[in-house]
């Protein structure tokens, strides 16, 4: 017998068993869709690793400077500079760039990529001392400023002039640098991009393009900047590309930019391999302070980077650290260039033995004899961890890395009792100061007098009483 269905205006009627999981109430579910999700903490596991010791082969490169086809006064100034051996990324990268070819560098941090890339580009501006030649990319400022201080050392008294162009910085002078048409201009993306839509800086003679630390510059979002800037450019040039690794963003851009590159990768095993790793415990931020500045105090932690999220958290820790007898400096983009500049110098020269940074110094600043780097707050991501504790453990030495953690991160329980700590009652007071239970004795707060409501029956019956006693 065939159903028959009663129209009922269009609107389909649910009956317990069949309506839509979406429509029933859930207790506590009905904000889980609103709002930021909260960023997923790194397993703490992945904090803690012993350093491996390094059975690898020394390299022997097939190379020494004085064999590349280097001109004699900078053989001469390489050698002064106790430049002999290269290392692997120079023995195999030096060669195809003074060739003209176009090169893509992996390698780990810390392993001379500088130099790979300035000594061709000098050797061609000896050649062709044009103004305006060559262009170089760098994520940081302070990677620009070092570059920059590494291009002078090596072409020192060849009268090859170079300009800076950074953000935090006196953008008059720069304009003036770039007015005086230096060989090699030096800049990050965000204020090669204001120079541009100044139309200051011209890049249509630049013959040579390096991008140094690419994978760093396209983490930073520089993706269309980079893009715009080759635009730019002659098509006809060399392009040159430095990288600790090769993502899939990296390699789309060097195949957009490139021209059948030479590829050098002499990457060996993961950067953190030969950096003693281990966890700090906290249970809140003034056991974190109490802990960093505990550890700080031992003679082992001979030079110590603390890495913290924030630029404001950066500088209250380097203060608190150096009001507590700790002397500390710290850098972040709140700095301007020449106090930032002030503050590595201070720290490279070890005047100071204590850093607190954001992860400006992450990448590319090279700051010899790091003994320890300190994670005060966790990274987001961990190819950002990779490249904080990349600052120690540099040419071949072996580092050590501390990371905080919430208390009880250990165990089997994300969370465990706070271990009691000397004269805590004296430094705060317990709660049951501040939330009494109110006892028999103590006064309550008076009530008003209320009549009672009487019932409707009542008062009818004592309105009857009132008229028969009146009449």
């Amino acid at each position: 017998m065939q159903q028959t269905r009663q129209f009922n205006g269009g609107r389909r009627r649910f009956s317990p068993s069949d309506r839509p999981r979406s429509a029933h109430f859930s207790p506590g579910r009905g904000r889980s869709n609103r709002g930021p999700k909260q960023p997923k903490l790194i397993a703490p596991h992945k904090f803690v690793n012993r350093a491996v010791e390094r059975v690898e082969e020394a390299y022997v490169p097939t190379h020494t400077f004085n064999d590349f086809a280097l001109s004699d006064k900078t053989k001469a100034t390489l050698e002064f500079l106790g430049f002999t051996t290269p290392s692997a990324i120079q023995d195999q990268a030096i060669t195809p760039a003074l060739e003209g070819r176009d090169v893509i560098g992996l390698a780990n941090t810390g392993t001379g990529k500088t130099a790979a890339f300035l000594l061709p580009i000098i050797e061609k501006l000896l050649k062709t001392p044009t103004r305006n030649l060559v262009l170089i990319l760098s994520p940081t400022r302070e990677l620009a400023q070092q570059i920059d201080a590494e291009f002078k050392r090596f072409a020192a008294g060849q009268k090859l002039f170079s300009a800076v162009c950074v953000g935090g910085a006196n953008i008059g002078r720069q304009i003036r640098d770039l007015q005086r048409n230096p060989h090699v201009i030096i800049a990050t993306p965000g204020r090669l991009k204001d120079l541009l839509e100044r139309r200051i800086a011209v890049l249509g003679e630049v013959d040579t393009f390096v991008l140094d630390e690419a994978d760093r510059m396209l983490d930073m979002g520089f993706v269309h900047d980079i893009r715009h800037v080759a635009t730019l450019l002659p098509t006809n040039r060399q392009t040159m590309c430095f990288s600790a690794t090769m993502t899939p963003e990296v390699k789309v851009i060097m195949d957009e930019f490139m021209n059948d590159p030479v590829i050098v990768s002499v990457r060996r095993g993961e950067t953190s391999d030969h950096i003693d790793q281990d966890i700090v415990e906290a249970y809140d931020k003034e056991d974190k302070i109490e802990k960093l500045t505990a550890l700080l105090h031992k003679d082992e932690l001979e030079k110590t980077i603390v890495f913290c999220d924030t630029k404001f958290g950066a500088q209250r820790l380097a203060d608190r650290l150096s009001k507590d007898g700790l002397p500390a400096v710290a850098i972040h983009g709140n700095k301007s260039q020449s106090q930032r500049e002030r503050a590595l110098k201070a720290f490279k020269t070890n005047a100071v033995n204590i850093m607190v940074a954001t992860d400006v110094a992450a990448r590319g600043l090279d700051i010899p004899n790091v003994s320890h780097v300190i994670n005060f707050d966790q990274p987001k991501v961990y190819e950002d961890y990779v490249h904080r504790i990349g600052r120690t453990g540099r040419a071949g030495n072996t580092g050590k890395a501390l990371t905080f953690v919430q208390g009880g991160s250990r165990g089997d329980s994300p969370r465990g009792p706070r271990p009691p700590r000397e004269n805590r009652d004296e430094a705060r007071p317990p709660r049951a100061e501040f939330r009494k239970k109110p006892s028999l004795s103590m006064p309550m707060h008076p009530q008003p007098n209320r009549r009672k409501k009487m019932p409707s029956s009542k008062i009818a019956e004592a309105r009857l009483v009132n008229l028969i006693e009146g009449s």
